[in-house]
């Protein structure tokens, strides 16, 4: 079975102010229908992505903004960290953990701990590790976005 990842529905508050956020980080605009006053969608997508993020009236009953850790890959943490300040987007210094390449949940700005030697720590990944180094931004809303550096893939990715 070849299952992908297509899309994912995110709480939003105010459909335009969205909108015009997602497109300055760059996504592409994919659709913005409106069917009634009860129903609009609008879907964008990540640049190079196959996933795409859907938003609108109608679409989930799910409170604004508690959508957290939606992983972006790029192969360039620090060009991404300076577009994305370019677009006048808020986003966190890059930063990595102590122990390595852990995963780490969304938190602009404070320290995430998610158990001994998992410490964030400012700057890029010492020995600049595939999977290493990171940084994080939110939606208007406080969807929770992080970038991750990935240079390498691994075999059958």
């Amino acid at each position: 079975m070849d299952l992908k990842l297509e899309m994912i529905v995110l709480p939003v508050s105010d459909i335009d102010r969205t909108k015009t956020f997602y497109e300055k980080v760059g996504f592409r605009l994919d659709v913005d229908y409106t069917a009634s006053d009860d129903f609009r969608v609008v879907h964008f997508t990540p640049p190079g992505s196959e996933c795409s993020i859907i938003f609108g009236e109608g679409m989930t009953s799910t409170a604004p903004g508690t959508t957290q850790s939606l992983y972006l890959v790029v192969t360039d943490i620090e060009e991404a960290h300076a577009e994305l300040t370019s677009r006048g987007i808020e986003v966190s210094e890059v930063f990595h953990d102590a122990g390595g390449l852990l995963h780490h949940g969304h938190d602009v700005g404070n320290a995430v701990h998610h158990g001994p030697g998992q410490e964030r720590l400012a700057g890029l990944h010492p020995e600049r590790a595939s999977y290493g180094s990171y940084l994080t931004f939110s939606d208007p809303d406080g969807n929770g976005w992080v970038l991750q550096e990935v240079t390498q893939r691994a075999p059958g990715r």
